[in-house]
């Protein structure tokens, strides 16, 4: 007879197994943590304002360095991937013990996992822990000895000794306040960094879990014994906090606000009223769990591939941040802040986002016309509340687009097109680094921009993808001489397309051009009026000799080889210009076998999906798998590149998955997957599966495909094939087929 007991064993071990499969567990924030990756690696909520992390020097981007850099305190604000110069690092807490702070502490036991950060200070012994809530940070800091606190309202990453230094942040201001026993106020007001932006203020309130005893404050070199309010003079602030009683832990919840400090009190009371730490935990990994719990993999997935799967989830859904009811210069909503930048993020990352969370999506976009809006254009970049810095186009374009042919809900296309006709028709003024397109008037009138201009081979093809978004949206409206316009403009990359140029074998490429029409095989630099020196220009130029500026030359972070494959919209066109599939494909080979490809680098990221185009997904999915083999791992190191916002995570995600989006159109390219299923439950209800069968390191290829049971010949599916539900079944074979080799992707 079954008992009771046994019944209830049986559901406790349920619930065990259940508790053991938590998705959010195999997130480890310290992947891609050291090398090019940048990530930021504290506790967050998705897309969550605040991140608490700790500062370590003011130098690295995202705060934290690896040992045996000391620890300078934990900051509040973040951003996670990027290169460039720092942003934030705002309000600055510290824990000591000794009768006066140091500046920094060694450090050892550093523990991170998603919602979840702490270390241990050498020094004075303490333990520091950290977890989050949307905009509120909570620290648990447990001490061997005396309790003491610093609060630093003037630190800041990117600090540098020169005056108005280019991309580094500038101090402007900060004011502390002791209020009570039991809570400090102030705000940190900086400006500059990578966005070269106006002054941002973060506010902040911090409350404790027990009384101060003593207070010290400082305002520039000089402390003041038990003064409790230093005010903005221009010079840096902050306080030094004393506490008896109470154990020998110390809880801190420290709200930020970019509207007051008495906003930022008013998050604490909302978001976190209680002192509950492991509550607040729980919380923060509740949020992660509801987005993961979206896209189930295989469970005879190995552990690494669970790691690298769902920490690129994770990446992904870290910014932009929803700093919605946080604007202070209008009430518009939704808000979100730290684009950063849209260059990198469109092609995989926002894709991914509007297949996890379509109504997440929305409200990027929206944001995104409420900017315009309110400022005039759409940001390419954005952060500290001011558009900038440009890269190339103005890709903002691609994401309403992209939206559009995906049938997103909840945005006025029209108010999108205005939009997108003001980046087209209106030049940004004399900043064109902050938004809009430079050299605008070069391109409206020549139809490509003379290398006159900063980074005119890229903003060149950048526009003629955007121009092609346009005419998908104006074709959408029934605006048909919008569309008849800018449909014909998306050919403009042709006019730097240099028929004649040959180089390892392969023939055409974008190389520079001046006003008058001529191509330039060497390139000026310098600004002297009684010399004229040159360089050779050529398709494997990367990096121009280190006296001329970074941001000005002809290509942004790439080569000609690079960019010449980086027309998204027009690939068999690329190919005729290249001599024909057989050229093309050479071409291409020769591009990854000579290591001519930089998968670190967003414009090369469809480029291993373009073998489609020529009939032969099998060389796409064997080129993505060499490349996720020798890029991706689990380690520290473990992303081959800035992760910019999530687009390197992105990018692995999609490929796992046997996805990849050609952003702005309608459809996923197909390769071989890398799991053996995944699921999308999506927000509208319906399960979309992917499944491989017989999938193993020798059944790498795909034998046929079918969807909803019908045989599938193309090596593509439309993305509302995805939200419809069903099933995609791939057979996988030891060799490949002829799957996808006579229905090619579609043309635009």
């Amino acid at each position: 007879m079954f008992s009771f007991r046994a019944a209830l064993v049986l559901v406790c071990l349920s619930f065990s197994v259940k508790a053991q499969e938590r998705l959010y567990q195999y997130v480890d924030p310290m992947i891609g943590s050291e090398g090019l990756g940048r990530v930021f690696i504290g506790p967050s909520c998705p897309f969550g304002m605040i991140k608490p992390s700790p500062d370590c020097t003011s130098g690295p981007n995202s705060g934290w360095l690896p040992s045996p850099v000391p620890v300078t305190g934990f900051g509040q604000v973040h951003v996670s991937g990027t290169g460039g110069g720092p942003k934030y690092g705002n309000i600055l807490i510290m824990p000591y013990s000794s009768p006066a702070p140091d500046k920094s502490s060694l450090r050892e036991h550093e523990t991170a996992t998603l919602g979840y950060y702490s270390v241990d200070l050498k020094k004075d012994g303490i333990k520091a822990e950290i977890t989050t809530a949307e905009k509120v940070s909570f620290y648990r800091f447990t001490y061997q000895q005396q309790k003491s606190l610093q609060i630093d309202a003037g630190f800041f990453l990117g600090e540098q000794p020169v005056p108005d230094a280019r991309e580094a942040q500038q101090f402007v201001g900060s004011e502390i306040e002791v209020v009570s026993d039991t809570e400090v106020r102030g705000y940190s007001r900086i400006r500059g960094g990578w966005n070269n932006g106006p002054a941002y203020t973060v506010y902040f309130d911090a409350v404790f879990d027990q009384p101060v005893a003593s207070v010290n404050t400082w305002k520039g070199k000089e402390v003041y014994a038990g003064k409790r309010v230093q005010f903005d003079s221009g010079e840096k602030t902050g306080a030094l906090l004393t506490f008896k009683g109470g154990g020998d832990s110390l809880k801190v919840k420290v709200g930020i606000s970019f509207i007051s400090s008495l906003k930022a009190k008013e998050n604490i009371a909302a978001e976190i009223p209680g002192w509950s730490f492991e509550k607040v935990v729980d919380e923060v990994r509740a949020k992660w769990e509801h987005l993961f719990e979206r896209v189930v993999i295989d469970s005879s997935s190995t552990i690494d591939q669970k790691k690298l799967f769902y920490t690129a989830l994770y990446h992904t859904m870290l910014m932009p941040v929803d700093r919605t009811g946080e604007n202070p210069l209008w009430n518009d909503r939704p808000y979100y802040d730290d684009f950063y930048a849209i260059w990198d993020t469109y092609r995989s990352s926002n894709p991914l986002i509007t297949l996890i969370s379509p109504a997440r999506e929305v409200e990027i976009v929206n944001a995104l016309l409420n900017i315009y809006k309110r400022d005039g254009f759409m940001p390419d970049a954005r952060s500290g509340n001011a558009n900038g810095r440009t890269q190339g186009g103005s890709n903002a374009e691609v994401l309403i687009a992209d939206a559009f042919v995906k049938g997103l809900k909840g945005i006025d296309y029209s108010v999108g097109l205005e939009a997108m006709l003001q980046d087209a028709n209106v030049p940004p003024g004399g900043n064109e680094e902050k938004e809009g397109r430079g050299g605008l008037t070069d391109y409206n009138k020549l139809g490509y921009v003379s290398y006159s201009f900063a980074r005119s081979g890229n903003r060149t093809l950048d526009y003629a993808y955007d121009d092609y978004c346009i005419a998908t949206v104006a074709k959408g409206l029934n605006k048909t001489a919008v569309y008849d316009r800018f449909i014909k403009q998306s050919g403009n990359w042709k006019n730097l397309w240099r028929d004649d140029y040959t180089d390892h074998g392969a023939k055409g490429f974008i190389m520079p051009k001046d006003a008058a029409g001529k191509w330039l095989d060497t390139i000026p630099y310098g600004t002297a009026k009684n010399q004229h020196p040159t360089f050779v220009y050529g398709p494997l130029s990367r990096e121009f000799p280190w006296y001329v500026c970074h941001w000005c030359a002809f290509f942004y972070e790439a080569t000609s080889w690079e960019y010449s494959l980086s027309i998204p919209h027009e690939v068999p066109a690329l190919i005729e210009k290249s001599g024909g599939p057989d050229a093309f494909r050479r071409r291409l080979d020769t591009l990854f076998t000579r290591r001519f490809y930089n998968v670190a680098n967003e414009p090369s990221f469809l480029t291993p999906c373009l073998y489609h185009w020529i009939g032969r997904p099998d060389l796409s999915s064997e080129r993505i798998r060499e490349i996720i083999s020798g890029n991706y791992n689990t380690s520290h190191f473990g992303l081959p590149g800035n992760d910019d916002s999530g687009a390197m995570s992105s990018w692995l995600a999609f490929h796992m998955m046997g996805l990849y989006p050609n952003a702005g159109q309608s459809y996923y390219l197909l390769n071989a997957p890398l799991l053996k299923s995944v699921t999308l439950h999506q927000e509208n209800g319906k399960d979309f599966i992917i499944i491989a069968k017989d999938l193993s390191a020798q059944n790498r290829f795909v034998k046929s495909v079918t969807l909803n049971g019908r045989k599938l010949d193309q090596a593509w599916i439309e993305h509302a094939d995805i939200v419809k539900g069903g099933e995609l079944i791939f057979e996988m074979d030891v060799k490949p087929s002829a799957w996808g080799t006579t229905v090619l992707p579609p043309k635009n």
